[in-house]
């Protein structure tokens, strides 16, 4: 997928700082939008979930009781649930948009660890209608119609025909 091959170039020069404070400012700012997000998890709060994009050179790891580190590929915490797939798809796990058993059976997405645990966070993200153009967009104040409107025809390209445009 030509998106795919975009983000790979793309992402290699970032500075991890950039994009760890990039990454923790869109985290804070979707916890802002949903305040409940890990209320389902339960036991599974005190967890960590590492997500791994097959085509980026780091890891988004989540610990819903201390927040979101972003890790260069290669230093690889402990975690208790581990997710690899390419970004987009992984995006549009965040926002309910593809059927992860689907993905999963297809080799498409690889899971590992805690398996209740990452069925925990599959109905907290359920519970919580997640547009990631309408709720990480304000963070680009005036440009924000611009920034949404981006985002979407990112999301449609990734996605494919109507399914994508609903992504939500």
């Amino acid at each position: 997928m030509q998106l795919d091959l975009a983000l790979k170039w793309a992402a290699r020069p970032l500075p991890l700082p950039v994009v760890r404070r990039l990454a923790r400012t869109a985290y804070a700012r979707l916890l802002a939008a949903h305040p409940n997000l890990f209320d389902r998890l339960g036991e599974h709060a005190a967890k960590s979930f590492v997500f791994a994009p097959t085509e980026l050179p780091f890891v988004f790891v989540v610990r819903p009781q201390a927040g979101l580190d972003v890790l260069r590929k290669g230093a690889l915490p402990r975690a208790d649930v581990m997710l690899s797939g390419p970004f987009l798809t992984l995006l549009m796990l965040l926002e309910g948009a593809a059927d992860g058993d689907a993905l999963f059976f297809a080799r498409k997405i690889e899971i590992s660890g805690d398996t209740e645990a990452i069925l925990a966070l599959r109905n907290a993200l359920d519970d919580n209608a997640i547009n990631l153009p309408r709720d990480l967009s304000p963070l680009a104040g005036p440009l924000a119609g611009i920034v949404r409107a981006a985002m979407e025809q990112v999301r449609a390209r990734a996605g494919g025909g109507e399914k994508a445009r609903q992504w939500s």
